[in-house]
């Protein structure tokens, strides 16, 4: 991807984007095995790639089309430059014991990459040379605080996610790329409502756009919420999601912003076999105020990405498939029926999709 977070997409209207996105809406292609066009074309579908490893892969970066970092469980990080023929184990070293849930990378050489947990067990490391080796720069100090996601707005500046920790979220900020990381005042912060946390599903419960703006989802309370930062998360702003909630299980799993007003958010009941109702919703205002999905999404959904160079197409996934919109997120097809935790899109046009027992797959054209 760009020098930024997953959701800093600047996208425009294009003809190769919408032409995507009717592709993407044609009758549902299961598994990875695409329909046709009307002119008799392949429709594009997701392709799997081997990863040689049953590793679950909810961190994601899309760099291009050729080049993407998976980060999952057993400490694993892989990295391929060549559209995923082949992928290489670039895993921190003695990280084994550690659950990557999100990974930002800022090319094929420079990435960061947060493993989650209670206490020292949330952790970031950075790359610069292709994961050949790796700086350890932050370990969690305080036993209450469990980091969730990530988001860099550029180069230099990002931020990381705990849940509440004595009654609100902690930020954790840095202006250096990730080599070294600071916890924000709290003053500027609402209150968590009882029992709120984020979701570390998709590396999508903490995304930004543009050079300041970034948004934060909820879930587990009594209402899901999406919080909002117009600069780099000094101060907030809470707003009420229409997602479900009322149980650790349910609330806003993933975020995407294609510029600084216009936003999806997914999600649902994460547990297996559960009805999850009104699971999508979109924001015209910057997540000031968030309608539901006239027709939502077919199930809980835990990742989702806009198609690059279009307003108005996106792709959402979860365990029991993707989903496709191309009004903006007010109506939702599915379109695949494969398992994946988390979804990315490349600037170039390269979709990626990773998830459980080692599935990374892309967008095939």
């Amino acid at each position: 991807m760009k020098p930024m977070g997953k959701t800093r997409r600047m996208l425009s209207v294009g003809l190769a984007g919408v032409a995507l996105a009717a592709a993407l809406t044609a009758p549902a292609q299961a598994h990875g095995h695409g329909g046709d066009h009307d002119d008799g074309s392949p429709a594009p579908a997701w392709q799997l790639t081997r990863t040689g490893t049953d590793a679950r892969f909810r961190g994601l970066a899309a760099v291009s089309r050729s080049t993407a970092w998976v980060a999952g469980t057993k400490g694993t990080v892989l990295r391929t430059a060549d559209g995923g023929r082949t992928w290489r184990d670039v895993s921190p070293p003695g990280a084994g014991e550690l659950e990557f849930r999100d990974v930002e990378a800022f090319d094929g050489r420079r990435a960061v990459v947060l493993a989650i947990g209670e206490g020292e067990a949330s952790r970031v490391y950075r790359t610069e040379d292709g994961g050949a080796t790796w700086k350890e720069s932050f370990r969690n100090p305080d036993p209450k605080a469990f980091y969730d996601c990530l988001t860099f707005f550029d180069h230099r500046h990002g931020l990381a996610v705990s849940d509440p920790v004595d009654g609100k979220y902690r930020i954790l900020s840095t202006a250096d790329g990730g080599r070294s990381w600071k916890v924000l005042p709290n003053a500027g912060m609402p209150d968590a409502q009882p029992g709120e946390a984020s979701f570390a599903a998709s590396g999508q419960c903490l995304v930004s756009s543009g050079p300041h703006d970034v948004w934060l989802a909820t879930g587990g309370a009594a209402t899901a919420r999406v919080l909002h930062s117009a600069d780099r998360g000094l101060t907030w702003t809470a707003a009420a999601s229409t997602v479900p909630a009322g149980d650790p299980a349910r609330g806003v799993f993933g975020l995407a912003f294609r510029d600084r007003t216009h936003g999806i958010a997914v999600g649902g009941d994460y547990r297996a076999g559960q009805a999850s109702p009104q699971a999508a919703e979109v924001t015209g205002n910057g997540g000031r105020s968030w309608l539901p999905a006239a027709a939502p999404v077919a199930a809980y959904r835990s990742g989702v990405a806009w198609l690059p160079h279009s307003r108005s197409a996106a792709l959402a996934v979860g365990p029991t498939g993707t989903d496709a919109t191309t009004d903006g997120g007010r109506s939702w097809r599915t379109v695949d029926t494969g398992s994946y935790d988390t979804v990315d899109c490349a600037p170039d046009r390269g979709c990626w999709a990773s998830g459980e027992k080692g599935r990374v797959a892309r967008l095939a054209r």
